[in-house]
């Protein structure tokens, strides 16, 4: 077969347009990457750690069962640079500002699954905000799908405090009642919620055990341990206010006594709607200690009984109240003991001897006015010095018996009173008299100041200052007082109050309360008490003033306005934050909302000076101004040169600390907007082109502008629908303002390699299209986008600005015409075949694909016009299926030695593949829509192969012989082979004996061609012998023959040679020459006898010498022949090469 360069050429073409179209269906039927991680933006707080879930879907897996990841971040102060942070595939990925945060631990990530990781950094650093990437690593060689995703964290400051009132170590005994108070608040502009609870650790555990929490959802959730008490009402939590929250625990129990702290937890919503813990923060522990105490169980009738001594008093005397409890085994039972007044309970001793007291009386207990105790087994005394006249009523013993039970706890049983006894109390005669303002009014945060002037003093003085709140069923409590010798004392619920009790005149009593806020609303009561001696207290006079507390939002405000809030790119934008009438400390926060519902904070400025800053601070300035006649002050934020990312919604926050709890004020936002520079870009273009099909064109777009230095431009090339009636433009080709070119979806590999672009001086842009085709004709739109830098170093687009073009292609009339030739060919079996199919008229361009056909039909068979190999216009070679031709299929070659030629080779030509050939070509081009549309057709007129198997060409010696032989002479009859149909041909050899020309022949000997021997007629290999002296040469000896033997002796040659198609076939069939013999009895008398001189018989012999010798010759040079081109040397017929095998 003929082999050229330019055929090699061709081969490896298709080879490369088949590997494309494989890649192509591999990719078609491959699942879309997608890669997804967890939305954005993440706020979270420095020192806290952050987690971040990525994962991807549509990739297999590496050999080792999952997918790499690697996480890089963008910082806001140099948002184009990305940092490479950590790689699950490799240790030398983190750049070295993160090296050692990933060797530390500190910075992780993990596998979840083969295709889900979560990135950690356990210690939130300010620095760590920014944009954070996560791709994942193609394992395949080609892309198709998404590979990275973004999101956005954001590090704010850890805003959460907490506090607890209670002392370091508290004392209960068992039954006793337990009250914690917890302060817990958050300063921050994010909208968050806090959770709180209260817990308790065991002595000598390390087990936590939570008595009841508040989630941020404001649900109460009891402790597993304490559940059943919490359903009894024995424990609540209660949120008083903003930012208190107040634990009572009735009937403690011995397991309660351990370590009790508070803990506050705050909480933000993920744009995914999930909430996530941002901080945690605990209060100083308060070690409780509850003691047991020892009781039997009994039950009994039960007696109380009341006893008053002094039942008429007056003012400031002491009056005694004592019961008694009669009932059997006293000392082994329990019993509570309460003391009522008007059916008010005043005081309680629980059984374990616990004092209670009411409300109404509790600031009175701890100011030692009032005494309650259990003075015996069956005696409880109450104590109320100096009495009042509002103490004045019936008074009640009501006692209940408690039984103890196996865990415990005590259970009430039914309530038993005393007759009631009277008590009457009348006010003694003083000039003592005390005034305040009737109504006092206060800023929320500001200092509340009360007088209590008094007049008509005969003695020492001391003041108590009391407070209750609006409430109807309020009561008064002691908040500070002041004794008779000016030590000023706060009560037990006041310590942290900032509160003062003062006397600045002799008349005059003034109560300070620093910083008031709305819990400070009420009514203050002054109580001024009159002592005659030390210990004993003449009279008691009060005055009562409402204070109302004018919220923080009615008298202080915040506003911001804006100095060229409306700027263009570069300009100086100046926002003013306006604070009206706030004197309090303060924190500020300057933020601002880009789009979205959640605001990016600037800055923050705290009350102690301090400023943090929050990503990028480099274009931000802060100023302060006092302006103390107006009363305000100025915060100026200032953007000295403004950018596009600059614009946005401004807002100016200020948060106070009020009773511990912070109150924030926002003003309204404040819309910046930058506009970006007006462009004046032009573009120039030819309005129409036309060119030749083939040719190659170039398409320009020139572009003028004022400002071209400082600008980068993005080119769009689209081409325009002009057949679909919606319109439209597909995109050719995109050059972005970094130069990255990228084709249109619609525009296939193939093409893309005709297509180029460039920039030339000017700018212009050129679209090169090379070896244009009938489908690029249409109107191409170049669409020119032009980016310029702003202040901030970021680029922005301009409007685009486009210019169109016509392109015509002209195309010659499709000519296909194919070779008209009806060649004969015949050929031996075995040899290789080439049929010839050729262009010889048609239209030269690579706009045409052509698509080829081979058909067969049999000469004289069924078989009619079957296709044997089909070659579609794509490039995509075929054998369609026909089970009679299979076997041709497997050697035929499809040979283009040129562009125009299509030629079909068979390999080792077969008898059966005789028949006639035709050669049919379709012409194909692609339109507008890229599909295919058929051109032109033409066959080759009817090619007819005529496989020739081995022709006939045996010839065997055939000279007749006549000559008279003795009894004792050997008879030889020869079967020489002069001439063979084909070298590999192999003989089956018959001798035949007739009598005599009329009788019949009967086989006397046969040679078969596998070397078997078969003797005829009770013949034997004594009798008979068979001689193979040189390869052609053969012959039967009749040893010692008898005067039956006479006759006419022939032998009959069947040639057999190999076919491709059937094996051993049967060539041609030969009869040698006549020998006539007659055999005679030693002592008979010859008949015949052939006549021969002497010089007839030495030219014989001398001839047949001769020919003898050249037959020597040939049979040695072709044995040398044979030995040098390595083949397997022929099977010998010699007599002695092979053993004989007589046949019966």
């Amino acid at each position: 077969m003929r082999c050229s360069p330019r055929s090699i050429w061709g081969q490896t073409l298709r080879c490369l347009c088949l590997a494309l179209l494989f890649n192509c269906v591999l990719v078609s039927g491959l699942d879309k990457v997608h890669t997804e991680i967890q939305a954005g933006p993440l706020y979270r707080v420095e020192g806290s750690e952050l987690s971040i879930s990525c994962n991807v879907s549509g990739l297999p897996p590496l050999p080792d069962g999952r997918n790499d990841f690697e996480f890089r971040v963008k910082k806001p102060a140099n948002p184009n640079s990305e940092l490479n942070i950590i790689s699950s595939e490799s240790e030398n990925f983190p750049y070295s500002v993160y090296r050692g945060r990933v060797r530390s631990g500190d910075i992780s990530v993990k596998h979840v699954n083969p295709n889900s990781v979560v990135f950690t950094i356990l210690s939130l650093q300010k620095a760590d905000e920014g944009e954070y990437e996560c791709s994942v690593i193609n394992t395949r060689a080609s892309f198709y799908g998404t590979y990275t995703a973004m999101t956005t964290v954001k590090v704010i400051d850890n805003s959460l405090s907490i506090s607890s009132s209670a002392p370091a170590s508290l004392a209960q005994t068992e039954g006793d009642s337990l009250e914690l108070t917890c302060e817990a608040s958050s300063n921050t502009i994010q909208h968050t919620h806090l959770s709180f609870g209260f817990f308790l650790r065991g002595n000598g555990e390390n087990a936590i055990h939570p008595v009841i929490s508040m989630d941020r959802d404001f649900v109460l959730i009891p402790g597993q341990d304490f559940a059943e008490r919490y359903k009894a009402g024995l424990i609540r939590l209660d949120k008083i206010g903003e930012v208190t929250y107040r634990l009572k625990m009735s009937h403690l129990k011995l397991s309660d006594q351990g370590a009790v702290y508070c803990e506050a937890k705050e909480w933000i919503q993920d744009p995914d709607q999930t909430w996530y813990s941002i901080a945690t923060k605990t209060a100083t522990e308060t070690s409780l200690t509850v003691k047991a105490k020892e009781v039997l169980l009994d039950s009994a009738s039960l007696l109380v009984t009341v006893a008053v001594p002094q039942s008429t008093l007056q003012e400031g005397q002491r009056l005694s109240v004592s019961c008694a409890v009669e009932s059997q085994n006293l000392k082994q039972k329990f019993f509570s003991l309460a003391w009522l007044r008007g059916g008010v309970e005043l005081a309680r001793v629980g059984p374990t001897g616990v004092l209670t007291v009411g409300p109404d009386y509790s600031s009175r207990e701890r100011e030692g006015e009032l005494r309650a105790a259990r003075i015996g087994d069956r005696d409880y005394s109450l104590i109320l010095q100096p009495v009042r006249t509002s103490d004045q009523g019936e008074f009640v013993c009501r006692a209940w018996p408690e039984e103890r039970t196996s865990i415990g706890d005590f259970i009430q049983g039914a309530a038993q009173d005393s007759k009631p006894h009277t008590v009457t109390i009348s006010a003694t005669e003083s000039g003592l008299s005390v005034e305040m303002l009737n109504s006092v009014r206060v800023n929320e945060g500001g200092t509340l100041e009360l007088s209590c002037r008094v007049s008509g003093v005969t003695g020492h003085l001391s003041v108590t200052w009391q407070r209750k709140s609006n409430s109807p069923s309020a009561s008064f409590s002691s908040l500070v007082s002041l004794n008779r010798d000016g030590i000023m004392a706060k009560a037990e619920g006041s310590v942290d109050v900032r509160v003062k009790a003062l006397r600045p005149a002799s008349d005059l009593f003034t109560l300070e309360l620093e910083e008031a806020t709305q819990a400070a609303a009420g009514f203050y009561q002054c109580v001024v008490s009159e002592w005659k001696t030390t210990n004993n207290k003449a009279s008691s006079l009060e005055a009562t003033s409402e204070v109302v507390v004018t919220p923080l939002e009615s008298f202080a405000s915040v506003s911001v306005i804006g100095r060229n809030h409306k700027a263009a790119e570069g300009q100086k934008v100046e926002l003013i934050c306006r604070i009206k009438r706030l004197k309090l400390p303060r924190t500020l926060i300057w933020s601002v909302r880009r789009g979205s519902t959640t605001p990016d904070s600037i800055l923050t400025l705290y009350s102690n000076g301090a400023i943090s800053w929050s990503g990028d601070q480099q274009q931000y300035q802060l100023k302060i101004e006092n302006k103390n006649q107006q009363d305000e002050m100025w915060y100026h934020l200032i953007i000295s040169s403004a950018s596009k990312k600059d614009a946005g919604n401004y807002k100016c926050s200020v948060s106070v600390v009020l009773d511990k709890a912070p109150r924030k004020l926002h003003s309204s936002e404040l819309a910046v907007s930058v506009d970006s520079p007006v462009s004046d870009l032009t573009l120039t273009s030819t309005p129409s082109i036309k060119a030749n099909i083939n040719a190659d064109v170039e398409l320009k777009c020139s572009v003028s502008s004022n400002n071209p230095v400082l600008s980068r431009y993005a080119v769009t090339w689209l081409l325009l629908d002009i057949i679909n009636t919606t319109g439209g433009h597909k995109m050719i080709v995109n050059s972005d303002q970094d130069a990255i070119v990228t084709f249109g979806p619609d525009v296939e590999v193939n093409q893309r390699q005709r297509l180029s672009v460039s920039r030339a001086k000017g700018p212009e842009f050129v679209l090169s299209i090379r070896n244009t085709r009938s489908s690029d004709k249409g109107v191409y739109s170049c669409e020119v986008v032009q980016w310029q830098q702003d202040p901030s170093g970021e680029w922005h687009q301009l409007p685009p600005v486009s210019k169109s073009t016509q392109l015509t292609v002209t195309e010659p009339a499709s000519d296909l015409h194919l070779n008209t030739t009806t060649p004969v060919l015949n050929v031996k079996e075995g040899e290789d075949v080439e049929l010839e199919c050729k262009l010889i008229s048609a239209v030269d361009s690579p706009s045409f694909f052509y698509k080829v056909i081979w058909l067969y039909s049999e000469h004289n068979g069924p078989i009619r016009n079957v296709p044997l190999v089909e070659l579609d216009h794509t490039g995509l070679l075929s054998y369609p299926v026909h089970q009679d031709v299979r076997a041709l299929q497997g050697r035929l070659r499809l040979l283009r030695p040129a562009q125009s030629s299509f030629d079909l080779g068979i390999h080792t030509a077969h008898e059966q593949d005789s028949g006639t050939y035709v050669c049919r070509v379709e012409q194909y081009q692609l339109d507008r829509d890229r599909q295919w549309q058929q051109k032109a057709a033409d066959e080759t007129s009817p090619m007819a192969l005529n496989v020739i198997v081995t022709e006939s060409n045996l010839f065997i010696q055939n000279s007749n012989t006549e000559f008279n032989i003795s009894t004792s002479q050997s008879l030889t009859v020869p079967c020489n082979i002069i001439k063979q149909s084909s070298p590999l041909s192999q003989f089956q050899i018959t001798w035949f004996w007739q009598k005599d020309s009329n009788t019949e022949r009967r086989p006397l000997f046969t040679a078969y061609r596998n070397s078997t021997l078969q003797y005829w007629f009770g013949k034997s290999d004594e009798q008979l012998r068979f001689g193979h002296p040189l390869p052609n040469h053969f012959s039967v000896t009749i040893v010692m023959p008898s005067p039956a033997d006479s006759g006419v002796y022939f032998c009959e040659v069947e040639e057999w040679a190999p076919s491709l198609s059937n094996g051993w076939r049967q060539v041609a069939v030969e009869r040698s020459g006549y020998l006539t013999a007659s055999v005679y009895a030693e002592d008979g008398v010859r008949v015949s006898e052939p006549v021969c001189d002497s010089p007839t018989w030495i030219g014989a012999f001398f001839g047949v010498t001769v020919l003898s010798l050249l037959v020597i010759l040939l049979l040695v040079l072709r044995m040398c022949r044979g030995n040098s081109s390595a083949k397997k040397p022929e099977t010998s017929l010699w007599t002695e090469s092979h053993q004989l095998n007589p046949k019966d």
